[in-house]
């Protein structure tokens, strides 16, 4: 993806989202059902640019309260249908990242899976936000790509800047505690965007008491 995609997030993804097939698929991230077990059913939860709802849709199947919010109005209209289909409840709003409503100390769970639009000083103000909105002892789950993503080329901004490391993960995180860090590779079959052997970190971190 260019930076002038970046430039203009609202328009690319609200023409990316615009056909009927969803672009990530409708299964949850692969990364996520793995971890998901962390949280206990009826725990609170909030999936950042959540996109056309595939994490947050398949977590309120799970039995758990789930608000997601993304930039692209076409994309969180499919994200409502597919909560129809369903047949969940899913609190969706239309907003970015620095315009939505972020709330202090209300979720048992923040789910942030791809977010690398965010350049790293967007990121730096993402990240505080995300750790606010976490209860004492609430968990982040964090996937995105690594740096060796840009020679794989399976998915991902093609953005250096916008990739995580595990050592950079885990400087940003420092006040949590660490629960899973990996950096792995894995075969994505996440719809027509995500496919391919990947270059991944995973991090799930917990607020203290």
């Amino acid at each position: 993806m260019s930076s002038a995609a970046f430039n203009d997030a609202a328009g690319t993804w609200n023409a990316r989202y615009a056909g009927d097939d969803y672009l990530f698929g409708t299964e949850p991230n692969a990364y996520l059902r793995e971890q998901a077990h962390r949280w206990p059913a009826g725990s609170r939860l909030l999936c950042v640019a959540d996109g056309e709802g595939r994490n947050s849709v398949w977590l309120a199947r799970q039995g758990h309260q789930v608000d997601a919010f993304d930039v692209a109005d076409s994309g969180v209209a499919k994200a409502r249908r597919l909560a129809g289909q369903a047949g969940v409840q899913v609190g969706f709003e239309v907003a970015d990242c620095d315009t939505w409503a972020w709330p202090e100390a209300r979720y048992d769970g923040v789910i942030a899976v791809f977010i690398q639009f965010a350049d790293p000083a967007m990121r730096e103000r993402l990240f505080a936000r995300m750790v606010a909105a976490l209860k004492p002892g609430g968990l982040l789950l964090l996937q995105g790509y690594t740096p060796r993503q840009l020679e794989l080329k399976t998915g991902g901004p093609g953005i250096a800047s916008h990739l995580y490391t595990a050592d950079g993960l885990r400087k940003a995180f420092a006040g949590l505690t660490l629960l899973d860090l990996r950096d792995y590779e894995q075969e994505l079959h996440e719809g027509d965007r995500h496919r391919g052997l990947s270059a991944l970190v995973g991090l799930v971190a917990q607020v203290p008491d």
